[in-house]
């Protein structure tokens, strides 16, 4: 007696085939929607190097001739303050807003995650309300407040929030990080005759180092950027960070000089991408290991 043998069809080959018409199908969307996005960018740069003549008149992505004009008219700066002035106040600015982000509200984080105080619960949900608020609805209050206090045109209407635990999202972001840490910490830290401020200083603190990270990139670059609260505050050209200055190039005379004002901009895109490119894998551990995963 004669067995056939049981014949196993081969897998098709139209399911990997199809799958791999999917897979090349979103990465090629992918790299085209990075395309479009990055295009104004890629513009700005290669304009930048264009003659005065071409930014405006010609569409070609690429010059025609490298000129160089519009960086050294941005670098020579201009209202008689030199670059080097916008550069230093953007940078007094940054640094200032990303110290006092860091400290105020990772304060007030331990204070709304460790300590139990009357209050507490409806405090923090109407620090978490003041992210709905428009900014524009708080513009005029403040401004009366600073300009009566004879401290419009200087920095600390752009400082002073920074140092009092405004910005909430922050506060959220770090009271969700240290509500996950073992309270066991704490506690050993109590029976050792620790307090609240040793506590904080030598234990909270180092490991909030995630979110730490994060509240200080988010910062630099959202003061770096920032236009609109300058535009409000400050008066003196030799005070205006790089937002500001970039204006000057448009405002100040009839024949707008957009190769300056395309030179200081590259200029100033510089620091931010250096900054990002610096520390982004610390921004992704932050983002990733913060109290935003829930």
């Amino acid at each position: 007696m004669t067995t056939t043998p049981v014949q196993i069809p081969a897998p098709a080959a139209a399911p990997r085939a199809r799958s791999r018409s999917r897979s090349l199908a979103w990465h090629v969307g992918a790299v085209a929607l990075l395309l479009v996005l990055l295009y104004p960018v890629l513009w700005v740069f290669t304009a930048s190097v264009k003659p005065a003549d071409e930014i405006i008149s010609s569409f070609d992505l690429l010059p025609s001739r490298v000129s160089w004009s519009g960086f050294s008219t941005a670098l020579d700066g201009i209202a008689e303050v030199p670059a080097w002035r916008f550069f230093t106040n953007s940078l007094i600015l940054s640094l200032g807003s990303v110290v006092g982000n860091v400290l105020s509200c990772s304060i007030a984080a331990y204070a709304f995650a460790r300590l139990r105080f009357r209050g507490r619960g409806p405090m923090f949900a109407i620090m978490i309300g003041t992210i709905l608020l428009p900014t524009h609805l708080l513009l005029i209050p403040q401004y009366t407040m600073f300009q009566k206090a004879g401290l419009v045109d200087t920095y600390v209407p752009l400082l002073l929030g920074k140092f009092l635990a405004t910005d909430a999202f922050f506060v959220f972001l770090m009271v969700q990080f240290v509500r996950n840490l073992p309270r066991s910490l704490d506690e050993a830290a109590l029976i050792d005759g620790c307090g609240h401020f040793r506590i904080f200083g030598h234990i909270i603190l180092p490991l909030l180092r995630p979110a730490l990270i994060t509240t200080a990139i988010f910062t630099f670059i959202w003061s770096w950027n920032d236009f609109f609260a300058p535009l409000i505050y400050l008066q003196s050209p030799e005070k205006y960070p790089l937002p500001l200055a970039l204006r000057l190039f448009v405002d100040s005379t009839s024949s707008q000089d957009y190769g300056a004002m395309l030179g200081m901009s590259v200029l100033s895109l510089l620091p931010v991408i250096a900054f990002f490119v610096a520390f982004q894998r610390l921004l992704i551990e932050g983002a990733a290991t913060s109290g935003l995963k829930g």
